[in-house]
């Protein structure tokens, strides 16, 4: 056989029963293997699913029944033969070989039961070959695809935004900065400021790009480096955003629930869990909520910023997610409207996700008026010259508008039930972490 045609069955197709009968050839990765005597077995993956072989002496040739009981795990091979049920291999099906061959033996895979966290994120370039990280990505993708098309069939543009910028978003703090040319540079925090120059001619847009937050933060739910999907909308208020936030998230958990169910179910998470989202979400204002902190015996005053802590306590027994809005002027960003009925506070919207997952996307309604903005800025003694370009849309024909940012991986965190977001992405940046 030769490996480099399209003359291979999927295994999915073998496993749903249209192969039953009939000669064919898979080519993959050997999941598994042992042997017996003048039987070998060879449990087989590839990017589709898994199949047990089984590979009997003086059925296939002494070349290939010696190849089959040496190969290693991760080892390539092609495997020739016909597929039958049985219930006691995995997938309720196995391939009866009539032939074997190795493409690549390779060495011995180094990755065995029990590992270390530290030794499996050393070798994530070869973890991510396991069937849970290997499905959490697929996951991830379909939930990717689902998010644009929400978005696509709302009339929304997706945009690209520049990843070295002067401007920051979210506070200098968290902020890498790099030399650029002779000058300070820095990654972006976010795109959202990008997207509000598109939205002036587009209306409604949408960015899907890394961020990047040098937040000394160990928690389970920080990265370093993580994907942000930042929608931007003229013509809308708070209330409009979010709205829009909450049928995103119905759209998107009833998709992977309904669609991706065995995903689900193989990494343990139960997709009734998704399924049962539905709207409206709880609306819980920053006051009330610190109450509700307080109550719950968190180590929170009034003024201070929800954290990791206060966010699990407040979501740990919710079924669905919670916006908490109207957080204070004083600790919010630079760019939030202050609400006229609720002077102090800004018209802003955090959307926690429940069982304790905590906050996934950030909104707010923007400030649209030049003079307001400049007051903000010089509030928080921000450098206008670096900002000169982003006042400038509120000169020229500025508009209400408002946007929000949904972190990606927060999101397949909750979703996928997943401890750690480590897992929701497939090289993680944290603190203690760039390789590989």
């Amino acid at each position: 056989m030769d490996c480099l045609t399209d003359s291979f069955t999927p295994i999915s197709s073998i496993l749903a029963g249209k192969a039953e009968g009939k000669v064919v050839n898979i080519r993959g990765w050997v999941h598994r293997s042992r042997s017996s005597g003048g039987l070998a077995f060879i449990i087989m993956r590839d990017s589709s699913g898994i199949i047990q072989c089984a590979v009997k002496k003086g059925v296939v040739d002494e070349v290939a029944f010696n190849s089959a009981k040496g190969v290693f795990i991760e080892s390539s091979a092609m495997v020739c033969g016909t597929p039958k049920k049985d219930e006691r291999a995995p997938g309720g099906w196995e391939i009866g070989a009539s032939d074997f061959s190795v493409i690549h033996q390779g060495i011995p895979f180094p990755i065995a039961k029990d590992q270390s966290v530290e030794f499996l994120l050393d070798t994530r370039h070869l973890w991510l070959r396991s069937q849970k990280l290997t499905k959490v990505m697929k996951l991830r993708d379909y939930a990717t695809r689902s998010l644009r098309t929400f978005f696509e069939k709302r009339s929304f543009i997706e945009c690209v935004p520049p990843i070295i910028t002067k401007s920051a978003c979210e506070g200098g703090s968290t902020l890498f900065e790099l030399d650029y040319f002779g000058s300070p540079a820095y990654l972006s925090q976010s795109g959202q400021m990008y997207a509000e120059v598109y939205m002036q001619a587009l209306e409604k847009v949408f960015i899907l790009a890394p961020s990047f937050r040098a937040e000394p933060s160990r928690t389970v739910r920080h990265l370093a480096e993580y994907w942000h999907l930042e929608p931007e909308m003229a013509f809308y208020n708070q209330k409009m955003n979010m709205q829009l936030q909450e049928e995103m998230m119905v759209h998107v958990c009833h998709d992977i629930g309904k669609n991706h169910a065995d995903l689900l179910t193989d990494i343990g998470r139960d997709p009734e869990k998704l399924l049962a989202v539905k709207g409206p979400f709880p609306r819980i204002t920053y006051e009330k909520a610190i109450e509700k902190c307080r109550e719950l015996d968190c180590a929170i005053e009034y003024g201070q910023d929800l954290g990791a802590d206060e966010e699990a306590a407040l979501t740990k027994d919710a079924e669905q997610p919670i916006f908490i809005h109207n957080h204070l002027k004083a600790f919010k960003a630079f760019y939030m409207r202050e609400d006229p009925n609720m002077p102090g506070t800004v018209l802003s919207a955090d959307l926690l996700a429940p069982e304790g997952h905590g906050e996934i996307i950030g909104g707010s309604e923007r400030i649209w008026d030049a003079a307001e903005l400049k007051s903000r800025m010089e509030e928080q003694n921000l450098p206008m010259k670096d900002y000169q370009w982003y006042v400038d849309l509120r000169e020229y024909g500025s508009v209400p508008h408002s946007g929000f940012g949904l972190g990606i991986e927060r999101l397949c965190k909750w979703m996928f039930g997943l401890d750690h977001i480590r897992d929701a992405i497939p090289f993680p940046r944290t603190i203690n972490r760039v390789y590989p």
